[in-house]
């Protein structure tokens, strides 16, 4: 299962510890977490070529200090949205590995009994409000998620993550025209990996990601996405801050895809070469960085990283067996939640007045 998310590094654990404020507590459970994503991603591409897992599946293997990065220092109470390589910003939300196994085999234990697979988690308990499988459709529901908690007299924060191909989407300048009209409490995430699917960003834009917010007063900001632990406390400080009022932000996250767009494209694939694959896994592994780092600052022996290892292993091993034992879907509940009943009036009611069909909470 999914653990508690690391608190901020406080005055006390920076004294204590030579990693950037960070206690060892905090660092192998950071540790550990991406060590879950890489193993759980790992597990999924073993089911899928087995034919346990059907129709699109898109791991996030290289990605993981992002995830862990971003998502661990946000309150349970916040809000994530995002694309649909989303297994592991998942676990980090609190969706357990077993329930993200279990949606992706297509069965009734998953997070969404079995109906969203592996593009559409969801769990709307724990915050985490989907991955969405058209590139950028994501990008409106989160401004209007973001709408939602200021309408409400919120202060959650949502952060709403995209590929760097949907900065080309209209519906992303649009979602940034009125975040910053309306200073909604939002973070918007892109995942900057350097290709959309197979077409490197450089052949489908003159400007670079982080120029994208400048024209709507967004504040941009370039981080490493690889380094952890930087983002970790890059996030902490950011959804405080659009927590206590400073608008919307635009972050351009570097990272890495060690694996192609989905499992059906080869790793390296014709449009990135062997070489530049190789050269990043061997220099910006997140996982590795963090750990050579901890190794380097007596943090971390190999020992403790091999128990790590294992125990994450196991973890993901439940989650398969719990998938496939888990029952498929009665077909005669096909057409059970796939419509919402509306207002009479046509309304959506925000702020829990009653009405039929009213949206509460």
């Amino acid at each position: 299962m999914a653990t508690a998310a690391p608190e901020a590094p406080s005055a006390e654990s920076a004294a204590a510890s030579g990693i950037a404020g960070f206690s060892r507590e905090q660092l192998h459970e950071l540790l550990r977490e991406m060590l879950l994503y890489r193993r759980f991603e790992e597990k999924a591409e073993e089911a899928y070529s087995i034919g346990k897992i059907g129709g699109f599946c898109h791991v996030h293997i290289g990605q993981e200090g992002l995830a862990a990065g971003a998502i661990k220092p946000l309150r349970k109470d916040d809000l994530v949205i995002t694309a649909y390589r989303e297994h592991t910003q998942a676990i980090a939300k609190g969706i357990t590995p077993r329930a993200v196994m279990a949606e992706l085999f297509g069965r009734v234990d998953g997070c969404c009994g079995g109906r969203g697979g592996s593009m559409h988690l969801f769990d709307a308990e724990i915050g985490f409000m989907g991955g969405h499988g058209i590139v950028g459709g994501q990008i409106p529901l989160g401004t209007g998620l973001a709408w939602a908690i200021k309408y409400r007299g919120g202060d959650q924060v949502c952060l709403c993550f995209m590929g760097d191909a949907a900065v080309n989407q209209g519906a992303f300048l649009e979602s940034l025209n009125m975040a910053a009209i309306w200073r909604l409490p939002v973070i918007y995430v892109v995942e900057n990996n350097g290709y959309g699917m197979g077409t490197a960003f450089r052949r489908v834009s003159v400007t670079n990601v982080e120029e994208r917010s400048g024209a709507y007063g967004v504040p941009a900001h370039t981080i490493d996405g690889q380094d952890v632990l930087g983002t970790h406390d890059f996030f902490a400080r950011l959804a405080e801050e659009v927590r206590n009022g400073a608008g919307p932000q635009f972050v351009n996250a570097l990272t890495c895809r060690f694996r192609g767009h989905s499992m059906s494209d080869p790793v390296s694939g014709t449009y990135r070469s062997k070489e530049e694959v190789d050269k990043q896994l061997h220099e910006q592994d997140p996982i590795a960085l963090l750990r050579d780092r901890m190794t380097a600052a007596g943090e971390l022996d190999p020992e403790e990283m091999e128990a790590i290892d294992a125990e994450v292993r196991a973890v993901c091993q439940d989650a398969a067996d719990f998938a496939d034992a888990s029952p498929w879907p009665d077909p005669s509940t096909l057409y059970d939640h796939v419509y919402a009943e509306t207002n009479v009036h046509g309304r959506l009611f925000l702020d829990g007045r009653a009405g039929r069909g009213a949206v509460n909470g």
